[in-house]
């Protein structure tokens, strides 16, 4: 990992710029009214300019969506999602968290900075009718190893607390003390029960002063996405909102822009 950052950006080189987006698999709507949201999608994440783009519900493959869906120039693209959305030069992880009759789904991270070549994957399912996993990546951004790891957890809360306790065990046993962690995704966190144990861990929200609500898109009154961090502290965070927004997926993204402490 030794090469720069593979873009420009508009932003200061001592902000790490990070962004959690559930891309509600690249589609939206039901039935005849199904439309493909994949392409808007990706000049969506283009024009967040973050360094760090965390992703969850991400499709590597799906026939029944590519039969919907022809391949022409705006039809389900010809290579996996995360490949699709990454903007030129980003560096790529991905992992399956789930298949389906006709796919998969899973987590990705994309970087403007070089990601090592070990891509992590672990399970945290907590039962058999939801399969749940955490990505680990790690990040050279100016020569600090920075430690990514992008989560999608389950839609219980008691399932949710057994996996931000395997979350816990996973940093404390595999990721040294003094290495910088990004932990974001998508918690499910309905109540807002979570900051509490994740602060336990050692990691703390991102947060400064703007509303930090996502979902439902169109109306957002949950803060289900978020960007917990360790060696770093919180310079700034926005949802970015509109319609266009809003049409993509049922959650918006959470920006934030991060300082080494």
């Amino acid at each position: 990992m030794t090469r720069g950052a593979s873009s420009i950006t508009q932003h200061p080189s001592h902000i790490l710029r990070v962004a959690t987006y559930n891309i509600h698999k690249g589609v939206r709507g039901i039935g005849p009214r199904k439309r493909l949201e994949i392409h808007n999608i990706g000049l969506g994440i283009e024009a967040l300019d973050a360094d760090l783009v965390f992703l969850q519900e991400v499709r590597s493959f799906n026939n029944a969506e590519a039969r919907r869906f022809p391949d022409t120039h705006f039809g389900w693209p010809r290579v996996p999602q995360a490949d699709h959305l990454a903007p030129e030069g980003y560096d790529v992880a991905y992992r399956t968290n789930a298949y389906t009759a006709d796919g998969e789904h899973g987590n990705a991270l994309l970087s403007r900075w070089p990601l090592d070549e070990d891509i992590g994957h672990h399970d945290v399912s907590d039962h058999r009718f939801e399969q749940r996993g955490l990505l680990h990546v790690k990040i050279d951004w100016h020569g600090q190893v920075v430690h990514g790891i992008v989560a999608h957890l389950g839609l219980m809360h008691s399932s949710r607390v057994r996996q931000i306790e395997r979350i816990a065990a996973f940093i404390a046993n595999q990721i040294p003390h003094h290495e910088p962690v990004v932990l974001a995704g998508d918690f499910n966190d309905w109540g807002e029960k979570l900051d509490v144990p994740v602060r336990q861990m050692g990691l703390q929200r991102a947060e400064q002063g703007a509303s930090q609500r996502t979902f439902p898109s169109r109306v957002p009154l949950f803060s289900l996405d978020r960007i917990y961090t360790r060696g770093f502290r919180c310079a700034a965070t926005f949802v970015p909102r509109g319609n266009v927004w809003a049409r993509m997926s049922d959650h918006l993204p959470l920006v934030a822009e991060l300082e080494l402490a």
